[in-house]
């Protein structure tokens, strides 16, 4: 008894046994379209008008450009890809370390864990130019002006400073939460004067906006807004 053997396959069954074949990715293709139009082209020319080498080294050149295009967007993306990857880790490295960030409050507190320590508070101003005369208003959190220093002459940049936590009478204020707004004139002019707050970072995050660092009295900030750390 002889058995037969069916001459066909269901092509079902053959995508199920062999997986599917991954598709020939798009640069790929454009290429093979490019290259099968241009020989079609060649072999259809007018032999009594051919095209000349200037014609096929701009169409060559075409196909060059789109490779290359291809090949730098994802030289771009795998650098994107690496750049954040190095800035997750350094911004880790900065958990637990305070920061200078664009603020306007600051926290008055111990120094040490002395219960006889002296109070103080971190804050800071970012200046665009050389000044003659800075001065700071401190207020409580009813907004009640609790001093207001005269700083003097500020150079341009960063400048970190600090309070001693004094009011105008003399007096200690209580530790706390507190705010400052900044005066700052150069030549008689008045000069924008950004203040600063600081904080310490207590943990970084990385997402679809970037990286965010969250940082205790400032809030949630990029790497960017950093001014200065300690």
């Amino acid at each position: 008894m002889s058995v037969q053997s069916t001459s066909t396959v269901d092509p079902t069954l053959l995508a199920t046994m062999n997986g599917t074949k991954t598709a020939t990715d798009t640069t790929q293709e454009a290429q093979d379209r490019f290259l099968k139009l241009l020989v079609t082209q060649m072999q259809n020319q007018d032999p009594l008008n051919p095209m000349d080498n200037a014609q096929v080294t701009s169409q060559l050149a075409q196909l060059s450009t789109v490779t290359g295009i291809d090949k730098l967007n994802t030289s771009v993306v795998s650098l994107g890809a690496s750049l954040q990857s190095s800035q997750i880790l350094q911004a880790s490295s900065m958990i637990n370390h305070g920061v200078l960030a664009e603020g306007s409050s600051m926290i008055l507190a111990k120094t040490s864990s002395d219960a006889n320590a002296a109070s103080a508070a971190i804050y800071g101003v970012e200046l665009p130019q050389d000044t003659s005369a800075v001065s700071v208003t401190i207020k409580d959190s009813t907004g009640a002006v609790v001093r207001k220093l005269d700083l003097g002459a500020l150079p341009a940049g960063v400048n970190p400073l600090t309070w001693d936590g004094k009011t105008t009478a003399g007096t200690v204020a209580p530790d706390g939460a507190y705010t400052f707004e900044f005066s700052a004139t150069s030549a008689g002019k008045t000069i924008d004067a950004t203040p600063l707050g600081f904080g310490v970072i207590s943990s970084v995050a990385s997402g679809t906006s970037g990286i965010k660092l969250s940082v205790a009295n400032i809030g949630e900030i990029g790497l960017s807004d950093i001014k200065q750390v300690y």
